[in-house]
């Protein structure tokens, strides 16, 4: 799954334009490396976002195409 595709369907980010755009502006690492969007998620990776004074360091445990509102937050853990 894409990058910017789970960071919307886990609910971090509320749109995939933003997602999009965090990833273009260098504001989000996988493991470390600066991601683009196009980077393909796997389980395990551990993403940080830094939006504004906001910094979220999650692990990812699951991919799903689609999730509820109850289900996105079981798709993540966080990793602090």
């Amino acid at each position: 799954m894409r990058l910017d595709k789970f960071l919307k369907v886990s609910r971090i980010i509320k749109r995939r334009t933003v997602a999009n755009e965090a990833c273009d502006a260098g504001r989000v690492t996988v493991n470390g490396n600066i991601a683009r969007a196009s980077y393909a998620v796997k389980v395990g990776d551990i993403i940080e976002i830094s939006l504004g004074s906001r910094n979220v360091k999650i692990r990812v445990k699951e991919l799903n195409e689609h999730a509820t509102k109850e289900n996105a937050a079981s798709m993540y853990e966080n990793a602090t």
